[in-house]
């Protein structure tokens, strides 16, 4: 691993707003496990050794980089590797699968209903394999957690008033939250599609880690559609970023965690004077599932 750079954004909205943005680009500290996959995996991974387990048995989808960063951090490991993949087998492998693939990772393949059955598969394939360690999707799982609450050593995180983050299965947000000091609160921008309640899954998995309920805020409207969708607005934003800030996103999480945050910055959401940190999670390896020339920077 690298050490992690921290970049201060200048634009003129900032100024006119009183508002700094530094980014802590997880995504230079390592060439494939890259930005906050290494974080959540370190303690799975650990624990797997100490239980002598054949290996990590994962989840994911055609273009995961959940499953990228542990195919190559087991093999590092000298541990076997198997990733779950949701939907039926493609007749040919997207460039994410065939590299997992060149990283030894074997793959299953199961129909999308069946994968969004946890409670049904993951006894079956625990007692199928029970020489593997089960890591759930994205390192979902308090080992997870720990792991992502490190992230904040990177950085001299007592100077910042709010930490920002794009947020999936919740992990990371979890443990910034649970690193988090009592002056700061975290914004998650999520990436995914769903209710805006207390009692949602993802709120529900972040909110035991929080010391005060103001501590973090979850935002669900800059999802352009859900999971891994995206519209031109948001692709012209990407493009627009990196022109400006030779700031790479991909379309699934940090493009939609810098658009939020913009968007927020300019509703004056944060108080003149606010310091941010953006914590850019990494996962550019998914941009490749676009259409050449969709980004400027490919």
């Amino acid at each position: 691993m690298t050490k992690a750079v921290v970049t201060l954004v200048s634009d003129d909205l900032l100024h006119r707003k009183n508002v700094a943005i530094e980014v802590l680009r997880l995504d230079l500290i390592h060439p494939v496990i890259s930005g906050n996959k290494w974080f959540k995996l370190k303690y799975h991974i650990r624990e797997a050794l100490q239980q002598n387990k054949k290996g990590i048995l994962t989840f994911g989808g055609a273009w995961s980089n959940h499953l990228v960063a542990t195919a190559l951090a087991c093999a590092q490991a000298n541990l076997a590797s198997m990733g779950i993949i949701r939907g039926e087998r493609p007749a040919t492998l997207s460039h994410t699968l065939q590299e997992v693939q060149d990283y030894a990772m074997q793959l299953q393949f199961i129909s999308r209903p069946a994968y969004a059955n946890d409670a049904a598969i993951i006894p079956v394939l625990q007692e199928k394999y029970p020489d593997y360690y089960l890591v759930p999707q994205g390192g979902q799982s308090h080992l997870g957690v720990l792991g992502a609450a490190e992230i904040g050593r990177l950085a001299q995180m007592e100077s910042y008033s709010h930490i920002c983050c794009a947020t999936g299965t919740g992990t990371m947000l979890a443990g910034l939250v649970h690193a988090a000091l009592p002056h700061q609160q975290v914004i998650g921008i999520c990436s995914l599609k769903i209710p805006d309640n207390e009692n949602n899954s993802l709120n529900s998995f972040v909110k035991p880690y929080a010391s005060a309920p103001k501590q973090y805020k979850i935002f669900y409207d800059f999802h352009f559609g859900g999971y891994a969708r995206k519209t031109d607005e948001l692709i012209r934003f990407m493009n627009s970023i990196y022109q400006q800030h030779e700031l790479p996103t991909d379309f699934v999480y940090t493009g939609k965690l810098f658009f939020g945050v913009m968007q927020l910055v300019q509703r004056d959401y944060f108080q003149p004077g606010s310091r941010l940190l953006l914590v850019h999670s990494g996962g550019l390896q998914g941009n490749r599932s676009l259409p050449a020339g969709t980004l400027t920077y490919l």
